[in-house]
């Protein structure tokens, strides 16, 4: 067996260690004893005869540091190789230790500096190995992340992942493009080198020349969505008139890409001088918008500024003018979708031939809306109804939406008389004085096609025996909404909406005997949801109760006495009779199936002071959405208690 010398108390010292290793018998030991633990040496030396520990790198430091070691490195020196300080420590380390285990005596030369300059070395290159393990595991953590799907997405896709979420959204957030650019540096390049992103172009007080000139560049040649909107709230009018003409400067080189334009100025001559500057032809133009906000302002200019965009505007689809004077050019308002007009006082508003010219010009017109407008003088319309009697109707077959806001009921009314609408679905009438004559112009529309949804009557005069009698055919109606209108009274919802249709009936003269009424009865508008009587002061509350009521069972209740005489004076018919024929009609059962009326989901009496917070409650536990909002006073008070 082989003997292992003990180490002398001399080479356990901690002054000195004998550097020469020559006279050691086990020269691949020493390395050995250089990793092992001071507690297990100095076990092992007081017994020579054990067998050596049990360690597996006996032969470790029989080889260069930087070979035995993964990952070493030395300490360059100037000239790229190891510095002698690390390889003179080293060496001296191994040799001392290889003496010291050979019984040696101590050498003087070798101190315990030069071991701690050996120690700091190794702990120079240990942070040194540490920091390049950082690096890599950032390395490592920037490549893991680049391997995820969202980072891995091309960037035509995110593209058009961008282009959905910001500009078909319907509200644009001018944050979002910002928002999306924060995230990092692809999706902020990505969203730079997407010209529909910067497509939307718009100068005002809050938006500078600056930002439209950032925007388009980056827009490159995609067709665009500009926007011009000085309000009249500037005061400087010089200055508004500064700003409108360096901003018609700067995107009048893009105007033949524009897509839509819009123009909004205080006056008219702030709108000529922009107008100037539409000299180019817009093959992409879908949609012009020009409004002045000064509509009642004398016009310097009475000859427009046409033709706009050399009149080559082949897709132009929607126009909307106010108090913008184009002459009533039919080349700038032909094959439209969508017209808009409003604005035109006096002499400037249009007759009822020039609108008639333009709806002929435009067989396709979806949407149609008069505002703000002097009305025709009505004997001027007398003479026209009768050339009216021999001339042809005008077709609309795809118009659905029509609004009259105060556009002079002579002008309405002969319009409705000379179009044909088979498709109307959403109608207003505002401030519109009697419109009786226009009621039978619909009742004679709707014995055709009148798929009518959307009705809304306000501030206007009616005859209400003949709005019921309308009501009768608008079997489609989901929303109707009466503000501020003084003719409904109790007798509308209790023979029009709630009861059958052969009431309506009652106030025509006829031979029916009313003690056999028909078997079927059919509900008034049994498709009916929402109903709005803002305003409407007349109505009682037993009337509202039935009519809620009626709609939740689908069968209509009996009227009081005093509700039938109510409604038998309103229709003029006598009090047993009305009673007689309702409780005859609440008796018996239709051999047909008929329609079940809907519940009512909205119910507006707001402004109805005759309707007191306890009924309001009632109605809350009946109809999903009550609005009750009380009128106000001129301070914003409640004028109820």
């Amino acid at each position: 067996m082989m003997q292992w010398p003990s180490l002398s108390r001399s080479a356990r010292d901690d002054t000195t260690i004998i550097a020469d290793r020559r006279g050691s018998k086990l020269p691949d030991v020493t390395a050995a004893f250089l990793t092992r633990p001071s507690s297990v040496s100095s076990s092992t030396s007081s017994s020579p005869t054990s067998p050596p520990p049990p360690y597996e790198a006996i032969h470790f430091l029989s080889q260069p540091v930087s070979q035995c070691i993964p990952g070493f490195v030395p300490t360059p020196s100037a000239n790229g190789r190891p510095s002698r300080r690390d390889s003179s420590a080293l060496s001296m380390t191994r040799c001392n230790v290889g003496h010291s285990l050979s019984g040696g005596s101590s050498t003087p030369g070798v101190s315990i500096p030069h071991l701690r300059e050996a120690l700091d070395s190794l702990d120079t290159q240990m942070a040194s190995l540490l920091n390049q393990r950082q690096e890599l595991e950032s390395h490592l953590e920037q490549v893991v992340r680049s391997q995820s799907p969202i980072h891995r997405i091309p960037e035509e896709l995110l593209s058009s992942v961008f282009v959905a979420g910001v500009c078909n959204m319907g509200e644009e957030d001018p944050l979002l493009v910002a928002t999306l650019m924060l995230v990092c540096r692809y999706w902020r390049d990505v969203a730079i080198d997407t010209p529909e992103l910067w497509a939307d172009i718009c100068v005002s007080p809050h938006d500078s020349l600056e930002k439209a000139h950032r925007k388009l560049a980056r827009s490159k040649s995609v067709p665009l969505d500009i926007t011009i909107n000085f309000t009249p709230r500037v005061d400087n009018s010089s200055g508004a008139m500064e700003s409108i003409i360096h901003a018609m400067d700067l995107i009048r080189p893009a105007l033949w890409r524009a897509r839509s334009f819009r123009l909004s100025v205080p006056n008219k001559p702030q709108a000529h001088a922009a107008l100037l500057r539409c000299r180019e032809e817009a093959p992409y133009l879908e949609s012009l918008c020009i409004r002045v906000f000064h509509s009642m302002q004398e016009d310097h200019y009475s000859s427009p500024c046409l033709p706009l965009f050399k009149g080559h505007t082949p897709r132009l689809r929607s126009c909307s003018f106010t108090s913008f004077n184009f002459n009533w050019d039919r080349r700038v308002v032909s094959n439209l979708r969508v017209l808009q007009l409003g604005g035109y006082w006096n002499g400037s508003s249009p007759s009822v031939d020039t609108l008639l010219d333009i709806l002929r010009g435009c067989p396709g017109l979806e949407e149609l809306a008069l505002r703000n407008m002097s009305d025709v003088d009505p004997e001027a319309c007398v003479s026209l109804e009768h050339e009216f009697i021999s001339t042809k109707v005008v077709k609309l077959p795809r118009l659905t939406k029509a609004s009259f806001y105060y556009a002079g009921i002579m002008r309405t009314r002969m319009l409705l008389s000379q179009i044909s609408f088979p498709a109307l679905e959403s109608l207003d009438f505002c401030y519109l004085d009697n419109l009786t004559p226009v009621l039978e112009h619909l009742r004679q529309q709707s014995l055709t096609s009148l798929p009518l949804k959307y009705l809304r009557i306000e501030s206007s005069f009616l005859n209400e025996p003949k709005f019921i009698m309308l009501l009768r055919r608008l079997t489609s109606l989901v929303t109707l909404e009466l503000v501020d209108v003084e003719d409904v009274t109790c007798f509308l919802l209790k023979v029009s909406i709630h009861i059958t249709v052969s009431l309506v009936h009652i106030p025509i003269p006829c031979h029916q005997n009313l003690s056999l009424p028909p078997v079927a009865h059919p509900w008034v508008c049994p498709k009916l949801d929402r109903l709005n009587l803002d305003g409407c002061t007349a109505l009682e509350w037993d009337a509202l109760r039935g009519l809620v009521e009626s709609r939740l069972s689908g069968r209509p209740p009996q009227l009081s006495s005093a509700s039938a005489a109510a409604a038998s004076r309103s229709s003029f018919i006598s009090t047993a009779s009305a009673s007689a024929h309702i409780h005859a009609l609440s008796l018996s059962r239709p051999a047909t199936p008929t329609m079940q009326p809907c519940r009512l989901s909205s119910i507006d009496v707001t402004r109805c002071h005759q309707i007191s917070k306890e009924m309001v409650q009632w109605l809350k536990m009946y109809v999903r959405d009550v609005r009750c909002e009380p009128a106000k006073g001129i301070w914003g008070e409640s004028i109820l208690p």
